[in-house]
């Protein structure tokens, strides 16, 4: 067995940077750390949350090393919400109003109604949303669940859902599961359609396979990290579709702001009068957020953004005494929250203002991004730092949405594709022992940038050649060291190991039965739309009937000219086959529970027809790779 290639320690230049951040910014307001630990209820010794057969899924103990001075090798910046984020348990918001934090990447909201629970939020696994009830019930007294609101359509707000409630709590009306328009397209669309790229890079972003440490993964800057237990989906039995819409669940009213798009396609905000409390959902959070998160997604609309914040201010911002997020800590006080929302706002309108600023003088995506610097009364707020979405690239990403990929220059609108073009820069340059001797000169000048700029070819031109992958290694370290983001540091480390030691061969997959329950069936078709290899579909023709007996609903498939196109409702007379089965038993084979085989071989599925046609349809969808190189060729 290979031994593994432990990570190295901050250089000097690293180590001066780190020092300037010390100098450049007010360590002396402490607020937010008081803020954090206010209305602290009590916790547990050890966050730790398992799995039933033993498997870690969340473990606050793995980052027991977070105190006293940020070490050289983390950014000082970081360090300072790496230590805010291991604030943990449950707290008292205001009377009535609990919220579990530190159980989960994100927080979940416990309001006590008259007779239950009205909870906001579910965080990401079913067995974290168990634990934090559970700390819950230790400090407050044991009432059932009345209503859950999801705020938005992203994973760590409703994966949990199931370890709360049944999905026969919600089918009954037993339990009100409250959601923003278009919440479940949002929510499978987003995490299934580039689902395993999403995974993959999200391995990155989080740094779920780095050692907890200083020359590790230390925070994500929203949270820690994300859970690693098992995700649910439940589809909510009422929707929120119009600002100011009204609800009085268990004797709470509440008042939504509908907020789609800005940080999640499917999102709202909403305030409750009797406690004067806004509850922000994820749009201003104690840091900077992604306009375009590097897991991948689509983009975001910055002028939403600033527009939704603006309008909560302009419907509450003379009534809330406290606001809270699904993230972080809350805000008290009308001044304070007023301050907190503008500086806010002011800065997605100042991102996307000032990127079409300079976007209208000519400059491209890269250079927007090193031109755009936030104003002294916007760059001082520790609110708006860069902890996890960053200035850089959520400039970027705003250009995106504005002009697309192409910078306007010819030579860059037919590149050639990264191995080849990487062997010709190779090859004017000298070769790659040529590129790696001058690059090492550079990183011992501390140009970090520029030596993973230049030897990343070199990489993918040879991607065996020992030497230019440990340089290029040693450059994202350094990188990683100096970043105040919690993902560009993850990410720069990551890939630093990946290079020292192979990509991992673990398969992570983010389709389960719960997802699939909860998906439309005419996704689960488009999906398997996306699987369809192209290239090996030439010259097929396959038709095909589905039925789903349980659900009386009817499909015609067809593959043709490599495509497969479906249509609800019809049925094709002269169709090669017709393959009968239930809603249920199709969401056990498309969730990795039983195989077609199976489902045949008890009768829970029949084919009529062609059975060749099926199987020569079944030859032609693709298994994702969900280890695929990011780093090397």
């Amino acid at each position: 067995m290979t031994k593994k290639v432990l990570p190295k320690e901050a250089s000097e230049f690293t180590k001066k940077v780190n020092e300037k951040v010390k100098k450049a910014l007010p360590f002396e307001n402490t607020k937010d750390f008081e803020d954090a630990k206010k209305g602290f209820i009590g916790t547990w010794d050890h966050v730790k949350v398992d799995t039933e057969d033993g498997h870690a899924v969340w473990d606050l103990d793995d980052y027991k090393f977070i105190e006293g001075e940020a070490p050289d090798s983390v950014n000082p910046s970081l360090w300072r919400i790496a230590q805010l984020n291991m604030t943990n348990g449950l707290f008292k918001v205001t009377d009535r109003v609990y919220q579990v934090r530190g159980f989960d990447m994100s927080n979940t909201t416990i309001m006590e109604g008259d007779t239950g629970l009205v909870i906001t939020d579910t965080l990401m696994s079913v067995e974290t949303a168990r634990a934090a009830l559970e700390l819950y019930f230790e400090h407050r007294p044991k009432k059932p669940i009345k209503a859950i609101i999801y705020t938005h359509s992203h994973a760590d707000h409703y994966g949990g859902v199931a370890g709360l409630i049944s999905k026969e709590d919600v089918t009954s009306g037993k339990v009100a599961l409250i959601g923003p328009e278009g919440f479940m397209e949002a929510a499978v669309s987003e995490n299934i359609f580039a689902g395993n790229a999403m995974i993959r890079r999200a391995e990155f972003m989080y740094g779920s396979r780095l050692s907890r440490g200083e020359l590790g993964q230390v925070d994500a800057g929203l949270g820690k990290t994300a859970s690693k237990g098992h995700m649910s989906l439940l589809a909510p039995n009422d929707t929120i579709t119009f600002d100011h819409e009204k609800r009085v669940v268990d004797g709470i009213e509440v008042e939504f702001l509908m907020a789609p798009n800005t940080e999640a396609p499917s999102e709202h905000m909403m305030y409750f009068p009797q406690f004067k409390l806004l509850n922000i959902a994820e749009d201003a959070v104690h840091n900077l957020h992604n306009i375009l998160t590097l897991r991948g997604a689509q983009i975001r609309d910055a002028y939403e953004w600033w527009k939704d914040i603006d309008k909560a201010i302009r419907a509450f911002g003379d009534k809330y005494e406290v606001c809270i997020g699904q993230h972080h800590w809350p805000t008290w006080g009308n001044e304070e929250i007023n301050d907190m929302l503008i500086h806010q706002r002011d800065a997605y309108k100042y991102m996307h203002d000032q990127t079409l600023h300079f976007i209208n003088k000519g400059l491209t995506a890269i250079e927007v991004a090193e031109a755009v610097k936030f104003p002294p009364e916007l760059e001082e707020k520790w609110y708006l730092r860069g902890y996890y979405g960053t200035l850089n690239h959520d400039v970027k990403a705003i250009y995106q949405f504005y002009l697309g990929w192409y910078n306007g220059n010819p030579a860059d609108l037919y590149p050639l594709p990264p191995e080849d073009v990487a062997k010709k820069y190779v090859e004017f340059m000298g070769g790659v022992d040529e590129v790696v001797k001058k690059a090492r000169v550079s990183y011992e000048a501390g140009e970090y940038r520029w030596v993973a700029e230049v030897v990343k070819h070199a990489v993918f031109a040879d991607g065996e050649n020992g030497e230019a992958r440990a340089l290029l290694a040693d450059a994202l370290e350094q990188l990683g060291y100096q970043s105040e983001s919690g993902p560009w540091r993850n990410v720069f480390l990551a890939g630093a190991d990946e290079l020292r030691n192979s990509v991992p061969d673990e398969v992570i997959s983010g389709v389960t039965l719960d997802i699939v329950e909860g998906m439309p069936f005419n996704l689960i078709l488009d999906y398997m739309g996306i699987r369809l290899n192209g290239e090996r579909s030439i010259g097929k023709r396959i038709s095909m009937n589905w039925k789903l007996t349980d659900v009386d609903e009817n499909y015609h498939l067809l593959v043709n000219n490599s495509v497969l196109i479906y249509r609800e409702g019809e049925v094709d007379d002269k169709a090669d086959l017709t393959l009968t089965t239930t809603r249920d038993t199709f969401n056990h084979i498309f969730g990795g529970v039983k195989s077609f085989e199976a489902a045949f071989a008890d009768q829970t599925a029949k084919l009529e027809g062609d059975a060749k046609k099926f199987g020569e349809f079944a030859s032609l969808l693709d298994e994702f790779n969900p280890v695929f190189n990011i780093v090397t060729p």
